[in-house]
């Protein structure tokens, strides 16, 4: 993790490229074990877990493995493809080296017309100004970066999907997608549902493109337009230990056992907080089984980085209770689960925030912040999740995904989610070159799940109190100690049928009636 405090450091590239090598080196020395036991007898497996008490702890991982028996290769095999674990993340490496060491997106005009130094740290604040000239500015500027690498990048995402291909039927799976979904024993139809709720939905989400044009008094909106705040208020700068206070009320209602915890975290230094030149853009939660669910932010001192504190939070604390309770087999979260740990915390904080403002004009603009969560999470990543699935495709009928065929994909979904009252320009389209999610593929679906079945659980914990908090807390322990669609109806939510969704759904079409008769 030293290399994402500074990603130009050699010295850190050097240990990291080391440490994946050994990795590689443990993983084809291990490759033996899956096909061995694979090809022993079921039955007689069962009895020796039976008559051996030790091995109780390991029963649902050796089910799991005889789940995929079907997709297990040799020994010899296995060993090849475990070997080859260095080379096939070689494009996911590419890009971050694109994206957070090589990449530079010049200087543009501030507010006050000063030249700064445009970064992905910053460029959200700037799409979020309410001076347009900065807004188009800075889209233009990150975009040009990615324009004039997108060969480059479209070669790198090209044989990243034709990886995914490649292995999906070298382990005999119908296709890339059924592949990842595997893992986790997620059924198609979660996938499916998700994309096709999310469509029968546009037409609100239109509504509320439409309603931003007119809020925004534009005669042309454009992308650049879609991040700024519909309601204007005077910047108010949260340090980050007033942000820790207001997360520590907001989560009150997990019980004094969770804030205690997270306190305790917090002094010991889980949180590295801000940005400087080459470190990791983003935030993320990561550590290993016997380290402290380290927290990487780059705050800076908005009301959006108190969310982003929370969730990454949600994360850390999701992996302090399980790495507590599970053994080191199950101490890890699939990520169909652990969204929804950071997530529950983002809607507590939202309902928090919520309740205790009286200014008219700020719950308005906490209203529009709410309505801005569901269209960046459950409808922007359900778009990300379609493109990942139509690119997929794509190359299982054997078709290249050349830089012109890429964007011009993109540019047509971008068009079908956010609708007419959106210009056609000829910058979104370059969009999807910079998301680093792609080169983990099928992964982004998961924050639209995980979004709807949070809202659900947060709905729960406020509406029922301490039995919902404690079934959550329970929920929180079980690491993959079973499969993510059984662990989150611990928690009161299945996942497998439509209603998560569809209540999500229900809940950002509450939001933008409210909204609307509120700016009137």
């Amino acid at each position: 993790m030293r290399r994402d405090e500074d990603n130009a450091n050699s010295r850190y590239q050097a240990m990291t490229d080391q440490c994946m090598a050994v990795l590689a080196a443990m993983s084809a020395s291990f490759s033996f074990f899956t096909p061995e036991l694979t090809d022993a007898d079921e039955e007689q497996v069962r009895r020796y877990i039976d008559e051996c008490p030790g091995l109780e702890t390991y029963r649902f991982a050796i089910e799991d493995t005889f789940r995929l028996k079907t997709h297990v290769l040799t020994d010899k095999e296995e060993s090849i493809l475990a070997q080859m674990g260095e080379i096939t993340g070689a494009t996911n490496d590419i890009f971050t080296m694109l994206n957070n060491a090589d990449i530079s997106f010049g200087t543009i005009p501030d507010e006050d017309g000063e030249m700064v130094e445009l970064t992905h740290g910053n460029y959200i604040k700037f799409m979020e100004s309410h001076n347009r000239a900065v807004r188009e500015a800075a889209y233009n500027a990150m975009y040009d970066a990615f324009k004039k690498l997108i060969n480059t990048i479209s070669t790198a995402y090209n044989y990243n999907t034709k990886t995914d291909v490649v292995t999906a039927r070298i382990r005999k799976f119908p296709s890339s997608r059924d592949a990842s979904l595997a893992g986790d024993n997620i059924p198609a139809e979660v996938y499916d549902n998700l994309v096709k709720t999310v469509n029968d939905n546009l037409p609100q989400m239109h509504r509320y493109t439409a309603l931003r044009k007119k809020l925004l008094g534009l005669d042309k909106m454009y992308m650049y337009d879609m991040y700024v705040p519909l309601i204007e208020l005077p910047e108010k700068q949260i340090p980050f230990e007033e942000g820790l206070d207001i997360i520590r009320k907001a989560l009150l209602p997990l019980g004094d056992e969770y804030i205690e915890r997270m306190n305790k975290g917090i002094a010991q230094g889980w949180i590295d907080v801000y940005e400087n030149k080459g470190k990791t853009s983003g935030a993320y939660s990561f550590g290993c089984y016997d380290s402290y669910p380290y927290i990487l932010l780059n705050y800076t001192d908005l009301l959006n980085d108190v969310f982003t504190i929370i969730h990454e939070m949600g994360h850390s604390m999701h992996s302090s209770y399980t790495r507590e309770v599970q053994p080191y087999i199950y101490g890890s979260h699939s990520i169909f689960t652990a969204e929804v740990a950071s997530t529950v915390n983002e809607s507590l904080l939202m309902q928090y925030l919520l309740q205790h403002e009286e200014d008219p004009e700020m719950r308005k603009y906490l209203i529009n912040m709410h309505l801005e969560a569901f269209r960046t999470t459950l409808f922007r990543q359900t778009q990300f999740a379609e493109f990942e699935d139509i690119t997929h495709k794509a190359i299982e009928a054997g078709q290249p995904l050349t830089a012109d065929w890429l964007c011009e994909e993109y540019e047509q979904l971008n068009r079908k989610y956010y609708g007419p009252a959106v210009e056609k320009d000829d910058t979104i389209k370059y969009e999807w070159s910079r998301i680093p999610h792609f080169y983990n593929a099928f992964y982004v679906y998961k924050y639209a799940t995980g979004y709807s079945a949070a809202t659900a659980i947060s709905k729960k914990i406020l509406e029922e109190g301490k039995p919902a908090a404690d079934a959550y807390i329970e929920f929180l322990k079980t690491g993959e100690s079973d499969y993510p669609i059984e662990l989150l109806k611990i928690a009161g939510v299945d996942m497998g049928t439509k209603e998560p969704v569809e209540a999500a759904m229900d809940t950002f079409n509450q939001l933008l009636d409210e909204f609307e008769k509120l700016v009137g």
